[in-house]
């Protein structure tokens, strides 16, 4: 389904799970396929900030990535159809997004005012107008909800069936849950900020890697000026992850995440933070101070992040590739 959206691409795939099965990928596509084994190989002592069974593997393929646009995907999500019963090129939109101006600064009630067909609604200040670099595109889902395991215990058989025709632009101080399904970024840009943190094996939570980096990229987002937007486009959910599992991985999270979004609504950077690396490094800082007292993890976590910059930088690619997660797990 995907091989007409994805075969003019270059694929990063990132096995998790047993580094000695073999994946086999269909034959016509440009791809680099790595395993645990590699990403020991390429970071040495720094592999410990690459999370083990758990999606969060594959920030690594951002890390190696040498292109300027990134789109990221989980491997049970396929081709969706919009209403009218059309394939959605998902990366279309998803480039279009990004190449767009975003305006978290004035909401806009026609949604995105850059659109065929919309512009700029009366009272909307004319100085914000040009708006400024999109550094996310977050898209959506069919099918299959993305919900926590509560939710999907009590609510088994929901399926979202709406197909909303819109786009917008996540409002500056305001977070949100980021779902690393369907997700193109800037490399470019926020490159650095988009660490899915330590999950998984050996670790006493898992399922929030994708808002963890959701929450540190729109709080540096936020300080250097650039936009998120969500919406369009979407992919097609296929298959409902075991809500039990996911409870036991996402217990901690729960509770931790009455003390976690507090912290990111108060987090400030000081001026001098001028790039992402500087203000990934002095929110590790806070979040060692301040989360620290909620859980010995977060110290583990802050050094993580302190990690993840450094092996960024020794790697230091030029800057889009699509991010494969979870083959073979």
């Amino acid at each position: 389904m995907w091989r007409p959206f994805f075969q003019q691409y270059h694929l990063i795939i990132v096995q998790d799970g047993d580094p000695n099965k073999i994946i086999k990928v269909p034959e016509g596509f440009d791809y680099e396929l790595y395993n645990r084994n590699d990403i020991n190989r390429i970071l040495g002592p720094k592999a410990s900030c690459i999370s083990f069974k758990d999606s969060a593997c594959r920030c690594f393929g951002y890390m190696v990535s040498k292109k300027k646009y990134i789109y990221t995907i989980d491997d049970d999500c396929f081709v969706a159809k919009n209403p009218s019963g059309q394939d959605i090129n998902a990366l279309e939109q998803h480039i279009k997004n990004l190449l767009c101006p975003s305006t978290p600064f004035f909401f806009n009630t026609l949604y995105d005012p850059y659109r065929d067909g919309a512009d700029f609604v009366r009272g909307y200040p004319f100085s914000l107008r040009e708006g400024v670099p999109t550094a996310v595109s977050h898209g959506l889902w069919l099918n299959i909800p993305d919900y926590d395991a509560p939710t999907q215990l009590v609510k088994p058989r929901e399926r979202n069936t709406r197909y909303v025709d819109a786009v917008m632009t996540i409002p500056k101080g305001t977070l949100f849950p980021m779902c690393g399904m369907n997700l193109a970024f800037n490399r470019e840009l926020i490159g650095p900020a988009m660490y899915f943190g330590l999950m998984g094996d050996g670790q006493p939570i898992g399922r929030y890697d994708d808002m963890w980096a959701g929450w540190c990229m729109k709080v540096i987002c936020d300080h250097l000026g650039w936009g998120v937007k969500t919406g369009l486009p979407y992919i097609w959910h296929s298959k409902a992850s075991n809500p039990f599992v996911n409870l036991k991985k996402e217990y901690k999270g729960i509770y931790w995440q009455e003390e976690l979004i507090p912290f990111f609504q108060s987090a400030t950077l000081p001026k001098d933070c001028t790039t992402v690396q500087k203000c990934y490094i002095e929110l590790s800082k806070q979040v060692r101070a301040k989360l620290g007292k909620v859980d010995d993890y977060f110290l583990k976590l802050a050094d993580a992040m302190v990690t993840w910059i450094e092996a960024w930088d020794e790697l230091n690619p030029s800057g889009g590739e699509l991010v494969l997660n979870g083959v073979g797990k």
